[in-house]
């Protein structure tokens, strides 16, 4: 289906360029044209002209008419010019805005597309492993060890799929406004930490390194800031390899309060920097990228970070990786 769609862009491209090439010449054609039937009518007048008027006998009038032939001449070339260029300008401006609406919309079938297989495969994946695990215990009896091993993995599951919902719900809800805040005054530091201690119960195999400076508050929704905190650690850990350290760090930098979030994983080329954050968009191709996501995480991150009257940006960390800075209003 995302093949068909991008075969579709693809006749789109060719079939734009193809009528703006016609048109174009079809209007080139008409000035040549027109330019053709005016030097017609001025050599029939020159002619006449030569006909009627003696131009050793009567050598003024005949330089008066003349003029006036050429004065008539040129007038009609610079109308013709200035109403082609006038039609070329509207032409290309109205053919620039339908291809790049026409673009923009199969771009974003496609994306949607993507987004909903990418949905489709995050809920399964969670619902179905929380199933097996609820019907081993179901059917066998097993030691305690072992339950407590298959009920955790199931909170976990559940815990993904909460996270999922909750990304979807919250990105439909600011869209259309319908998000009630509570914006209050709180403990970034503290939030930060919180986040942190869920994220390495829930990874315990992973390298976390804490660079956090005590009581930095700001103001904000608790539960937005929470959810860009949680989005951006997720995209840590589903990008960075296992052996890799994910560090997290918060510091007052001048008149402005600094969240960074860096990992080592293969990092973001320069040219998809900007991508990266906009809604459904995931580097790769849905069928064969490896690392899970629906592409709303760092989407909700700007509008979250852009909620709080914040900036969000994605530079190369040292020697390898990305980090992700939102930088608060002091």
């Amino acid at each position: 289906m995302v093949d068909n769609s991008k075969r579709k862009l693809k006749r789109a491209t060719i079939i734009y360029w193809m009528m703006l090439t016609y048109i174009v010449a079809a209007l080139v054609w008409w000035f040549i044209s027109l330019e053709r039937q005016s030097d017609s009518l001025a050599d029939f007048k020159y002619k006449q002209l030569n006909a009627t008027v003696d131009s050793t006998s009567a050598p003024i009038v005949y330089l008066y008419e003349l003029k006036a032939i050429q004065q008539e001449r040129r007038k009609k070339t610079a109308m013709h010019l200035s109403e082609g260029l006038f039609f070329l300008a509207l032409i290309v401006i109205t053919g620039i805005f339908i291809f790049r609406s026409v673009r923009r919309q199969i771009k974003w079938q496609i994306q949607q597309q993507n987004f909903m297989m990418a949905v489709t495969h995050e809920l399964k994946t969670p619902i179905a492993i929380t199933r097996l695990n609820l019907e081993t215990l179901q059917r066998y009896q097993l030691d305690p060890e072992k339950q407590k091993k298959l009920i955790n993995t199931a909170l976990e599951e559940t815990s993904r799929l909460n996270f999922l919902t909750n990304n979807i719900l919250l990105s439909s809800q600011l869209e259309g406004d319908g998000y009630k805040n509570a914006n209050e005054e709180l403990d970034l530091s503290d939030l930060l930490k919180d986040c942190l201690a869920g994220f390495e119960k829930r990874f315990p195999d992973r390298k976390w390194v804490q660079q956090v400076q005590d009581d930095i508050d700001v103001i904000g929704d608790p539960l937005l800031l929470q959810l860009l905190i949680n989005n951006l650690l997720e995209n840590a850990v589903k990008y960075s390899p296992k052996t890799g350290a994910i560090t997290a760090s918060l510091q007052q930098n001048g008149g402005l309060k600094q969240l960074t979030i860096s990992d080592e994983g293969p990092g973001i080329p320069d040219e998809e920097k900007q991508n990266i954050f906009e809604k459904f968009y995931r580097i790769g191709n849905e069928n064969t990228r490896k690392a899970q996501g629906t592409g709303l995480g760092l989407y909700l991150c700007t509008r979250i970070a852009q909620y709080h009257n914040a900036d969000i940006s994605v530079t190369n960390h040292s020697p390898n990786g990305s980090s992700f800075v939102v930088n608060f209003p002091g």
